[in-house]
């Protein structure tokens, strides 16, 4: 098929599901955050994919807002001793990250690919 055949998909569900931005149905990832060398379905070559820090920028402060306003509720209103938050809270943001660095990072995929982004010439 070529790129005029394929329907137009929404860049924030395909990233969110981690698929082809093309297609939407090949892996956009062959590892937890490597991005694989082009799709199996159509062929679709992800060259053009670089997310660079965009997606770590954005979870992190995400994560670290909702966190530290989650911290200082429990902390102010149950008075947990430090090794509470040792354990349950600081474990519970990192996780938190890391479930939403995959989707960020390839939502940000299947944008760059949606507005044909490219790197700057000047």
């Amino acid at each position: 098929m070529s790129e005029e055949q394929y329907p137009p998909l929404n860049p924030v569900l395909t990233g969110i599901r981690c698929r082809c931005p093309r297609c939407g149905e090949g892996p956009l990832f062959k590892g937890f955050l490597t991005i694989t060398d082009k799709c199996s379905k159509c062929g679709l070559d992800y060259s053009f994919a670089d997310t660079a820090d965009g997606p770590a920028f954005f979870v992190m402060s995400i994560m670290g807002t909702l966190g530290m306003i989650g911290f200082m509720i429990f902390e102010f209103t149950a008075h947990p001793p430090i090794w509470v938050h040792m354990v349950f809270t600081f474990p519970l943001i990192v996780v938190a990250c890391l479930g939403l660095l995959r989707p960020f990072k390839g939502w940000m995929a299947c944008a760059q690919y949606k507005h044909k982004a490219t790197e700057a010439r000047f």
